[in-house]
């Protein structure tokens, strides 16, 4: 975009080389397009909208890929941030977000960490000490030898004062998890959603000589209060590990909380008195259950088949200077999808593959997922996180009690 390039622009090509047509693969665009840091390439695009071949020369870099998905206010005081895993550069993009907020007004935070698998334990004890106070134990780790290593707060936090609501689901995992323990131990946090992911094994990566690598499991992690959230698994019975996910579905643990399972004998308690409980996952503070309109197999199905993508680059290629005119916030608080838009979303699947959805059925879901997506390639993710936010119902449910925390 600096260079001049534009969305929906078509790169035809590298160098004066061929990179488009059916008989090029994707391996031989990528080795087209990538090179050293600092060389340059000359690309060839055509722009459909001024019906015009243009060459632009691009100076290559390193492309960051972002971890922090978005942060922006949900209310006067509330602030949010989206976190998908924790990276190198997760902690210094959290703090760079975390500062945004608060010239804005944010007093309190969520902090999402819902389908985060994890990543760097070290990035996850970072972000739980911008909200603890020094000394606090932050976890610790012990070895198949007994061996314990503790980690505590450090140096002040940006957000020691501030209320800090987590939100998790049933694919938070490790590093989340670490992050949402802490705060639960030291009764710093609110948890908020479902039962997360249930994994507290630390693993080393050893490099091998042909360019693979190995992860070695060498100790677990607890919790402050001595909680080990690895879910149980019995060696030699994989599927009933790795299948979790389809016995919360079955016994109704995604819907009703007085499903969830807790082993009394796992049962601890935190410096203020509150019960919680090791075993499998972190228990959430205020259970949030599945949005079962939103969260289904048809929507999931349409998501994964990539039909949404790609039904709205068609549309905003075809009609991109009907939006020209919207800014971010403008789009966001005003852009209706309408009834021939979503007919067209009908026929666009209908055109690639059978289907026996019955679209009326799904039909606020997908036009949230429309406007979403077209929020997301007019602007960027944190346009398309805005969108789906307005009607999440576990973000809902954080901004009253952030509002119930206020009056009280």
């Amino acid at each position: 975009e600096r260079a001049g390039i534009k969305r929906g622009d078509r790169i035809l090509k590298a160098n004066d080389e061929r990179i488009y047509g059916r008989d090029i693969t994707n391996d031989s665009i990528v080795d087209k397009l990538k090179g050293e840091k600092n060389t340059r390439v000359k690309l060839t695009v055509y722009r459909k909208e001024e019906d015009k071949i243009l060459d632009f020369i691009i100076k290559r870099s390193v492309i960051p890929i972002k971890s922090v998905d978005a942060a922006y206010m949900l209310t006067s005081e509330l602030g949010y941030i989206k976190i998908n895993r924790f990276a190198e550069s997760t902690f210094k993009e959290f703090k760079s977000a975390l500062t945004k907020l608060q010239k804005q007004g944010a007093k309190k935070l969520a902090l999402d960490l819902r389908d985060n698998p994890g990543g760097f334990l070290g990035i996850a004890e970072q972000i739980v000490d911008e909200f603890l106070e020094d000394d606090k134990l932050i976890l610790f780790t012990k070895n198949k030898k007994g061996k314990i290593e503790k980690t505590y707060a450090t140096r002040r936090g940006d957000f020691e004062d501030g209320e800090v609501y987590i939100l998790l689901n049933e694919n938070s995992a490790s590093a989340s998890e670490v992050v949402a323990g802490a705060l639960q131990d030291n009764d710093k946090g609110t948890i908020v959603g479902r039962r997360s992911y249930g994994k507290g094994l630390v693993q080393r990566e050893m490099a091998l000589g042909d360019g693979s690598a190995v992860r070695l499991t060498v100790s677990r992690y607890y919790t402050p209060t001595g909680r080990s959230i690895q879910r149980p698994y019995n060696s030699g019975n994989n599927n009933s590990y790795f299948n979790d996910y389809y016995k919360r579905i079955r016994t109704g643990e995604l819907t009703n909380s007085e499903m969830i399972e807790v082993d009394d004998s796992l049962r601890f308690e935190t410096p203020k008195g509150k019960i919680v409980y090791g075993g499998g996952g972190i228990i959430p503070d205020v259970f949030v259950p599945v949005d079962t309109a939103f969260e289904n197999e048809t929507i999931n199905y349409l998501r994964r088949r990539g039909h949404f993508g790609f039904f709205v680059f068609e549309q905003l290629d075809k009609d991109r200077a009907l939006y020209e005119d919207f800014t971010k916030q403008d789009f966001i608080d005003n852009f209706k999808v309408s009834d021939e838009l979503s007919q067209r979303f009908e026929d666009f699947v209908n055109e690639k593959e059978r289907t026996n959805i019955t679209f009326v059925a799904y039909d606020p879901e997908i036009r949230r997922l429309i406007k979403a997506t077209m929020a997301r390639q007019l602007f960027d993710d944190n346009a398309f996180e805005e969108v789906i936010n307005e009607e999440d119902v576990m973000i809902e449910e954080v901004i009253l009690l952030s509002q119930e925390y206020q009056d009280f």
